[in-house]
């Protein structure tokens, strides 16, 4: 594969979010008999959602498949309230790690609808962040993913309506900019959060794509189709006009006719193995460089479920297990990788 250089772009990969959410069901693997059940996958990627299956954890779309006192963890992406009660009443340990910038915009959700406002919610429909979200106020919430669709919300919102505007936290932002735009045309004294709903690593990553993707003959976006933050990456590549754009689950999806400058990058929820043999795999003649365009240094507590859990285990159960669960909660927690964890699960 007669590749010159690799730009490497940073950040990449694991997210705050992502990284609470693996660190979270690896305790539950290590504190449970398998199996633990999770509702979704935990992240949207098919290599950490396979690591977890092969240590006993089985991935549901409904709670009423875990059996009754199961230990059950709720995904990142977030849960509708009614599914949460359900898993509550059904399952035994429940744990939710659900990331707290989508807990934000459910949060956002549930006061406008309270005050009247009807809402206009950026997302993709079928997603499981979007899902989550609008379950909050169903009644309240119209589902835009064109201009079209907000055209067609603001035929059908009765005349003197406040409307809001909330966003699926993983777009793009230049996705999102024209839709709010449009938004704003349409209804001039729209609400808008005094900070925008989308995730800081995902327009981090899509600054730091945007960075070298002009420099590259190819870019590689590494990711899980389903991931939306990583089907952003690939629009935003696209846009950049560089002629070659490939999403790769792993390395050995790369085709061998790669040739020049490659940019190489990688979704929230996917880990730094895959980048690192992505890399590997391109063998650049010129070497590697990493470009760098803000670093990030936020850090999201395990579930307060996980850690309650943890402080009753260590009260009662061996002076090993209450070593482990000291050093895996509160300040040592950010001082461990969710890639060490993932490494260092028990077979």
């Amino acid at each position: 594969m007669p590749v010159d250089r690799v730009l490497l772009a940073a950040p990449r990969g694991f997210c705050a979010g992502v990284e609470k959410a693996i660190k979270a069901l690896a305790w539950m693997v290590r504190v449970f008999d398998p199996p633990v059940y999770c509702y979704h996958e935990i992240v949207h990627n098919r290599h950490v959602v396979d690591q977890f299956r092969q240590r006993g954890v089985i991935f549901v779309e409904d709670v009423a498949e875990v059996p009754p006192g199961a230990p059950l963890m709720l995904s990142a992406h977030g849960t509708a309230p009614e599914v949460a009660a359900m898993a509550r009443a059904r399952a035994g340990v429940v744990v939710d790690a659900v990331c707290p910038l989508v807990t934000k915009v459910h949060h956002e959700l549930k006061v406008r609808s309270r005050k009247g406002y009807t809402v206009l919610y950026i997302g993709h429909r079928g997603h499981e962040e979007a899902i989550g979200t609008m379950a909050v106020a169903p009644d309240a919430v119209h589902l835009v993913e064109s201009e079209a669709d907000v055209d067609r919300a603001a035929a059908a919102i009765p005349d003197g309506t406040p409307v809001a505007l909330l966003t699926q936290t993983t777009l793009s932002v230049d996705e999102w900019a024209g839709l709010r735009e449009r938004a704003l045309q349409v209804f001039p004294d729209l609400w808008l959060p005094g900070r925008s709903d989308l995730c800081f690593a995902t327009t981090n990553r899509q600054a730091a794509l945007k960075a070298i993707a002009g420099k590259a003959d190819a870019v590689v976006v590494i990711g899980s189709g389903n991931s939306s933050n990583t089907v952003a990456l690939e629009k935003v590549a696209r846009a950049t006009g560089c002629p070659v754009v490939l999403r790769v689950n792993t390395a050995a999806e790369l085709p061998d006719d790669l040739s020049g400058v490659v940019a190489v990058t990688a979704g929230a929820s996917a880990p730094d193995e895959l980048v690192d043999a992505v890399v590997a795999r391109l063998a650049p003649t010129d070497g590697v460089e990493e470009i760098h365009v803000t670093e990030e240094d936020e850090y999201f507590p395990p579930p307060p479920e996980l850690r309650d859990l943890l402080r009753a285990l260590a009260t009662t159960v061996s002076v090993s297990l209450a070593s482990r669960s000291a050093s895996g909660t509160g300040a040592a927690d950010a001082d461990v990788s969710a890639a060490d964890v993932l490494a260092g699960l028990p077979s």
